[in-house]
């Protein structure tokens, strides 16, 4: 199987880019780096201490420098922070020798997932929904461009999604190619 240097998994928050990401790094024997707990390894602190100290503007300069480090790395399956995508020059070290593979999940699937988790200083208000919602109509188209595959997150369990992205690397039979080849058109 001929695999891309890199794989990177854009999406919003909830969306599985962390689970994901790790089950298919094992399955694939690439490395692992998910964006946002690198930048907290450097920081020696937590994203929502860095947004309160530097706001979203200092989190996300810290974050285009840590995209353009890992643009280099080889045989990596990189997980995004959902807003990596909202700074154009981003766009050139997600797409550097990667396969960008969009993790899409539904408002009430992110609602579900990100309800209860209190590391996501974007959602810390009296509205999350509505957040959420705004977010996803503005990230959305971005995401789509960018991204080499599309792949829903809903109702699937992480490893049923792995399972998909491999096969979408890779389709081994003649129908498996079909419907890739399918699903490329639909997505243009």
């Amino acid at each position: 199987m001929q695999l891309p240097k890199r794989i990177v998994l854009v999406g919003p928050m909830g969306a599985g880019k962390s689970t994901i990401g790790r089950l298919l790094s094992r399955e694939l024997g690439f490395q692992f780096q998910d964006s946002d707990r690198v930048i907290e390894e450097r920081c020696g602190a937590d994203i929502p201490w860095i947004f309160d100290v530097e706001g979203e503007a200092g989190f996300r300069q810290r974050e285009s420098a840590i995209l353009r480090e890992l643009a280099d790395d080889t045989r990596v399956v990189l997980a995004t922070g959902g807003g990596a995508v909202m700074r154009d020059d981003n766009h050139e070290f997600l797409k550097k020798d990667a396969v960008v593979v969009y993790l899409k999940a539904s408002l009430e699937q992110q609602i579900e997932r990100t309800s209860k988790d209190r590391n996501r200083p974007l959602l810390q208000n009296e509205d999350p929904e509505a957040v959420l919602r705004h977010l996803f109509a503005i990230r959305d188209p971005i995401y789509t461009g960018l991204a080499d595959i599309i792949m829903h997150t809903d109702r699937k369990s992480p490893r049923l999604v792995v399972r998909q992205i491999i096969n979408r690397l890779n389709p081994r039979t003649p129908r498996q190619r079909r419907k890739v080849k399918k699903e490329d058109r639909n997505h243009v």
